[in-house]
Parts: C-alpha cells; structure tokens; sequence
C-alpha cells in the first residue's frame, strides 16, 4: 500500500509540478506579439498614500504629468514575464538616464526585472526603445501641465491623443481607471505598439479598460 500511494504522489507531482513549471517557461519562451507603453498619471499617482511618501517623483522640483509606467511584451492574449536572463543588476548610470521620463529607481529596476527582461533587446535595448516609443508620443496641450483639476471623459481623452497623434487611432489605446463607474480618477494611458514600434491595434489583454462616465484628472503641482 505504501508503494502504491508513493507511485501515486510521485504521477501527481509530475502533472501538476513539473509540468507547470514547463508550461510557464514556454510561454516566457514563446516569441511575443507586440508591446504595450504604459504612461501614468503622475497626479494621481502623488496623491496617494505611497505617492506622498516618494519624494523623486512626487516632491521633486519637477512637476510631472504623464510618465513612463513601463514598457512591456505582449503576447496577443496573456503575457511573458520574469524572463531568464544574466543582466539583473540595473546599473546607477543607466538609472539616473531614465529618471526624467520614469522617476523611480524601484519602477525602473522592477520593470526591467519583469518585463524587459522579455524583450530580448537586452537591457541598453529595452530602455533605449521605451524613450524611443515614450518621445513618438505627442502630448496634447490641456495635459501638458494643467493647474486645476480636469473633468473628461474616457473617451475625450481617446479622441484627444487620435487628433494629436497621425495613425493612432482609439483601437490602439486603453484607458485606466480602476473599478470606477460612475466618477474616477485617471492612472494611465497604456498605448500598444508593433514590434518595429509603429502604432497599432490593441490585444485581448487591454480590453479590460475604464468603464467610468467621467475622469478626474489631478493637477500637476
């Protein structure tokens, strides 16, 4: 009986251990889609509990709006993360370079960790291609830098990057506001790029996006 009930722990760790670990490194393996860059509010941000204790971004001397969240792979449904990889250390000189686009040494060191790493770039190439996909962006004017809060809606804010941007278009945005639905508070614009960093459509993974009727934008102090 005791052999018996070994063999059998033995099979169940092989199909659900094992296996899954295999399943996981495939897909990490698997060559992916497109990229989404991630640009957050950085009001938003700074008004919360954490923001108001991260001085770089929130008690600098600079007023940010929107900054670079991350850039990460995608596959059309899902997505690779932790990927293997010899370059963990994220070097002083690489971090100071990104600071004024996305100003948090933890961010720049996380985002690489769990998703640069599945870029393949390396990690020169990864931070080189985010500033390049962050500066194709145009920023339309009224969230430059607003002083007062600002009353939109979801798809004011679509339509105003559409108008700004040539060959962007609403398919290739998702907007993110939490659960909200009624009024909420804007965190981020992630739009989606192809592999040779040209705009385009979307995947399955940002359709989950904000449902609110109207967003509120924090000022930028």
């Amino acid at each position: 009986m005791t052999s018996y009930l070994s063999r059998v722990l033995v099979v169940v760790f092989c199909v659900f251990g094992v296996s899954g670990t295999s399943a996981l490194s495939r897909s990490n393996d698997k060559p992916f889609d497109y990229y989404v860059l991630s640009l957050s509010w950085s009001p938003t941000y700074c008004t919360s509990k954490a923001g108001r204790r991260d001085r770089t971004q929130c008690q600098s001397n600079r007023r940010f709006a929107f900054v670079v969240h991350g850039l990460w792979p995608q596959y059309e449904n899902g997505w690779p993360k932790f990927c293997q990889t010899n370059q963990r250390w994220v070097g002083r000189g690489q971090i100071k370079r990104m600071l004024d686009i996305m100003p948090s040494k933890r961010l720049i060191i996380h985002e690489w960790k769990k998703h640069g790493t599945c870029s393949r770039l390396g990690q020169k190439g990864y931070f080189k291609l985010t500033r390049q996909l962050y500066k194709k962006i145009l920023t339309p004017a009224r969230y430059l830098a607003p002083s007062r809060p600002l009353l939109i809606t979801p798809e004011t804010l679509v339509s105003d990057y559409v108008k700004t941007n040539k060959g962007l278009k609403a398919s290739m945005m998702s907007v993110q506001c939490g659960n909200s639905r009624g009024r909420g508070r804007l965190s981020e614009l992630r739009i989606c790029f192809s592999k040779n960093g040209e705009f385009r459509d979307c995947g399955v993974n940002e359709r989950r996006r904000c449902r609110a009727e109207s967003l509120v934008l924090p000022p930028v102090r």
